[in-house]
């Protein structure tokens, strides 16, 4: 199938592509704020550079796009029909370096938060469901687990 848009379309429209400060980001950034909650954005001290850092709680969130980080069983997930070798070799690669990310977090011992996109959505569209990811959340800072995608 070939692509309706011009290299330079695509080109262009890919590279308006943000990589922080995107909109799920600004909406988990709010809530956590809103709550009492305070944190760093994109801190470099810390690997992989998360989307917010929360010292005192020691943990990095990440805010993970679902068809950027091949969220496994998503309909966010998809695979594009065209250059389909150089989009698995660069899926292939994202996936890697998060788990090099999540290893080298796991050695320094800080928690690592992954939250996806798609729940983010989910968030957005009912209440319900935001206050029991909020919940979560707030339970997964204040324990000892070391991992948690939501």
């Amino acid at each position: 199938m070939a692509d309706f848009m011009t290299p330079e379309q695509r080109h262009n429209n890919m590279s308006r592509i943000r990589g922080s400060g995107t909109s799920p980001e600004v909406y988990i950034r709010k809530l956590l704020f809103s709550n009492g909650y305070r944190y760093r954005i994109q801190s470099k001290g810390i690997p992989g550079k998360p989307d917010i850092w929360m010292h005192k709680y020691n943990t990095a969130i990440f805010i993970n796009g679902c068809f950027w980080h091949r969220h496994e069983n998503c309909k966010f997930s998809y695979m594009p029909k065209s250059r389909v070798e150089f989009w698995q070799e660069k899926f292939t690669k994202n996936i890697e370096r998060d788990k090099e990310v999540k290893r080298r977090l796991q050695e320094s011992n800080h928690k690592c938060l992954i939250v996806w996109e798609c729940t983010i959505r989910k968030m957005r569209k009912n209440q319900d469901v935001a206050d029991e990811i909020f919940n979560k959340i707030t339970g997964f800072l204040s324990n000892d687990v070391q991992y948690l995608e939501i």
